[in-house]
């Protein structure tokens, strides 16, 4: 019965997502990546005679979170071919000509029909999901034809459905893993009172391997080093949404210093940008200071993709959006990295790494404009608590890299 109301749910959500299409650059996007998926899969894999692992994200930030892996698995197993799949656009559209893949496609709807033709056309050897996709016609099929699937940098919270009374259905779903690789300690004590304790790994999370990678190869912005050249104190405000944006023009408001602000919003569309433009006069954008280097501003937005990692090594303190929604902030290890004090909203709380910030005053948590000030000054004026800090956010990275490393071994001494 469970099963059948599953696949009810999932036509009602391929409907939703068919009307919001109307409307919707995503939406749009979801559908037509999927018009006639199976077929663009039967042509792409025709006549492939190479093994195939098949990793599955479902969307940028799982990428990033999985790259490592994908990474060292090309390196070592290069007979080996890599397909990349994605359930959301925000992924798909930006990784698609990532090069480190074979293949790039969207994950077709999880119906019974559609997983059975995607395994029998694919036909993986590995399967690697990361972090939390659950898909029971998938999983099931991968179990049925005994292909072992590994699931990556999975964390499992006390009030998880999987531990509920009727979570018997998101269980079964569990079990089709051959390896589950745990962020933390305490994940491994829940998961082991429904999953076999002898399949489960505390590796940690790679994507702190894949900020130590990013730092690693860092190349400067010439725009940017010239914007914050005679700024002495630089606030680089990443993945912000309209409500943190709120909040950082009322602090520049508030202050008299030339305190320079760089924001790369979380979404670029121009009705945003306008948003932003009016909540901060005199701002100018990347696109047209990249033009006109002459342009003169403390507020710099940054109206393009790609950039963000590397503006964070320009930062004298790092603020990180989505604090205010209901899935929580973004993600603080890509400015940590660079030893860089972060702050953020209040919605951190599902985030072990944004924790562990606060625990060691790496990183600050604020609920009001006043207290984001306050925060904001102490770091401004107090240098060496904006050391001491940026020192424990880098050394938070320092010790939880290696999640890569030790999901390799056992893949290298258990499965291929």
């Amino acid at each position: 019965m469970a099963v059948i109301f599953y696949s009810f749910f999932l036509r009602l959500y391929q409907a939703g997502i068919l009307i919001a299409s109307l409307f919707n650059k995503k939406a749009r996007q979801w559908i037509s990546g999927r018009k006639g998926l199976q077929a663009r899969l039967e042509t792409a894999f025709a006549g492939n005679t190479a093994p195939v692992i098949w990793v599955h994200c479902a969307s940028l930030g799982e990428f990033e979170q999985g790259r490592p892996v994908v990474e060292i698995l090309k390196k070592e197993y290069p007979s080996h071919r890599i397909l990349l799949t994605f359930f959301s656009p925000s992924g798909y559209e930006i990784r698609k000509n990532y090069e480190g893949a074979d293949w790039i496609f969207y994950l077709p709807l999880d119906t019974r029909r559609n997983a059975v033709a995607f395994v029998a056309t694919v036909r993986p050897s590995l399967v690697v999901f990361v972090k939390y996709e659950y898909w029971y016609h998938f999983l099931h099929t991968l179990k049925e034809q005994k292909i072992p699937a590994l699931l990556i940098s999975a964390i499992f919270r006390e009030h998880s459905l999987f531990f509920k009374p009727h979570g018997g259905f998101h269980r079964s779903m569990l079990q089709c893993f051959s390896h589950i690789f745990v962020q933390d300690a305490e994940s491994r004590i829940r998961l082991q009172t429904i999953y076999p304790s002898k399949d489960i790994t505390v590796a940690g999370d790679t994507r702190f391997d894949r900020v130590v990678q990013i730092a690693a190869g860092f190349r400067p912005l010439p725009v940017i080093e010239s914007f914050v050249a005679d700024q002495p104190f630089v606030i680089v405000a990443g993945s912000t949404w309209p409500e943190d944006e709120q909040h950082l023009s009322e602090y520049m408001n508030s202050i008299s210093n030339k305190t320079a602000l760089i924001i790369a919003p979380h979404e670029i569309n121009a009705s945003h940008i306008n948003e932003i433009l009016r909540l901060f006069p005199g701002a100018v954008l990347y696109s047209a200071l990249n033009n006109d280097p002459g342009l003169k501003s403390n507020i710099l937005i940054i109206d393009n993709i790609g950039m963000l990692s590397r503006l964070y090594y320009y930062a004298a303190v790092a603020y990180i959006g989505g604090g205010f929604n209901s899935s929580g902030i973004h993600n603080t290890l890509e400015a940590a990295v660079f030893s860089k004090p972060v702050v953020f909203g209040p919605n951190f709380q599902k985030f072990a790494e944004a924790v562990n910030l606060v625990k060691i005053k790496g990183g600050f948590s604020y609920s009001t404009s006043n207290q984001l000030e306050t925060i904001l000054y102490d770091l401004e004026s107090d240098r060496d608590l904006r050391h001491q800090s940026g020192m424990e956010a880098g050394e938070l990275v320092t010790q939880n890299k290696g999640a890569t490393q030790i999901i390799f071994n056992y893949i290298r001494e258990n499965l291929l």
